[in-house]
């Protein structure tokens, strides 16, 4: 029996599908939920694929107290997915049964396959409410599909759909994505929708130190910095990025581009900044730790975003609290982290003949504008606040809460 909703700590068992060391947005997202719910005061078990023999989870850089561990029995994806990304078994294991044994007032899934499955049943099995977040665009992903793209987007949209109708709410990390999920349930009792976007801790990363690249790669001191932070990959439009910064910095020869992160983009990538337009104007540092990462970019001057298939784009809200103005193509979840003309500029996706145009002006406008690139900076610390974690948790606790006085 689940305990009246009431002000005091709750039980909350958390299902991941993919969990550190793997790095992601999803990860990250996970980790910030558990420890930022344990650090308000409730009690979470974080139910996740156990890592590779030897691998340590270690951390994020997520602030908190260490929740309490159930790992799932685990495998690593064949290609194209990337390295040391490990998914559970879908049989029965100590770690499930630890779940049932937690009693949990709330059980919140982090994926809707095979993990949102196991959340499911132990959810129903203690007769509380599932909660799920959605993290993850997934048609935007049917590249990696080939002949297969058409009936499997159709067939996972009719999944979700099902599984959706589980759930006694839904949680989006961004405004379109809420709409869109809204917009799609069927009529009848449906899940409540809430736009809840991941929390950061804002101050630690306002804390790190600065590592200035232009000491690495040997370029000139007045050189300015873009930088662009992610998975370089076709659905993040790291390509785009590279093709604007190649038309800015012929426009602007004091520019240079810092790549981080890795991912199936990297050789060709690394091929493509060798031609003579680029050479040694970019560097890919390849993937980093998170915080490592941040604080390269906090040595940078400007960050360059371009992704059209994100629920939230967790990066800007990452990059706006490291102090940096943002100049990103409009698209899902751009909005909900930056304010156009206040902290960033946002410019048009469409049409997409000029896009790569688009940013580049922007590009080359923001670098010759040092009192503008300092006034954005400024205006992103002073709003940064607006993306801490202890609000966002305090969002998700009223949530459960809710639920919970629902059931009576």
């Amino acid at each position: 029996m689940t305990r009246q909703p009431t002000d005091e700590p709750l039980r909350i068992a958390i299902f991941a599908e993919s969990y550190l060391p793997y790095l992601s947005g999803v990860t990250v997202s996970t980790e910030s939920l558990a420890r930022g719910l344990r650090a308000a005061g409730h009690e979470v078990l974080l139910v996740a694929p156990r890592p590779a023999r030897g691998a340590v989870p270690g951390s994020a850089g997520v602030v908190g107290p260490d929740p309490e561990m159930a790992w799932l029995p685990s495998f690593q994806l064949p290609r194209p997915a990337p390295r040391g990304y490990r998914v559970p078994w879908p049989i029965p294991s100590s770690a499930l049964r630890a779940a049932v044994a937690f009693r949990p007032d709330i059980v919140h899934a982090q994926s809707p396959f095979v993990s949102g499955l196991m959340a499911r049943r132990v959810a129903r099995r203690a007769g509380v409410p599932l909660v799920f977040t959605h993290h993850t665009r997934l048609g935007e992903y049917r590249h990696y599909l080939g002949p297969l793209a058409a009936p499997g987007t159709a067939a996972v949209s009719a999944y979700l759909g099902r599984f959706w109708a589980g759930c006694a709410a839904i949680v989006a990390p961004g405004t379109d994505l809420g709409d869109e999920i809204a917009a799609q349930l069927r009529v009848g009792r449906r899940p409540v929708v809430r736009v809840i976007p991941t929390g950061i801790d804002t101050a630690s990363i306002g804390r790190l130190e600065p590592d200035d690249p232009r000491s690495a790669t040997a370029w000139p001191g007045n050189t300015v910095v873009a930088v662009s932070v992610g998975r370089l990959a076709p659905e993040k439009s790291t390509d785009l990025v590279v093709d604007a910064f190649a038309l800015a910095v012929a426009e602007e020869p004091i520019l240079r581009l810092l790549l981080v992160g890795g991912g199936p983009l990297e050789v060709a990538l690394r091929t493509r900044v060798a031609h003579s337009d680029l050479a040694g104007r970019v560097h890919l540092t390849g993937a980093r730790p998170r915080l490592e990462g941040l604080a390269l970019a906090r040595g940078a001057d400007l960050f360059v975003f371009a992704s059209q298939t994100e629920t939230q784009g967790l990066v800007l809200a990452e990059a706006l609290a490291a102090g940096l103005p943002v100049v990103a193509v409009d698209g899902h979840g751009v909005r909900d982290s930056v304010r156009d003309g206040i902290d960033g500029e946002i410019l048009p996706a469409a049409p997409n003949e000029t896009r790569r145009a688009r940013l580049a002006a922007a590009i080359v406008g923001l670098a010759r504008d040092r009192t503008r690139r300092v006034a954005l900076a400024q205006a992103a610390v002073d709003g940064a606040s607006r993306f801490d974690v202890a609000a966002r948790i305090g969002e998700m606790a009223d949530l459960y809460r809710s639920l919970l006085a629902q059931r009576g």
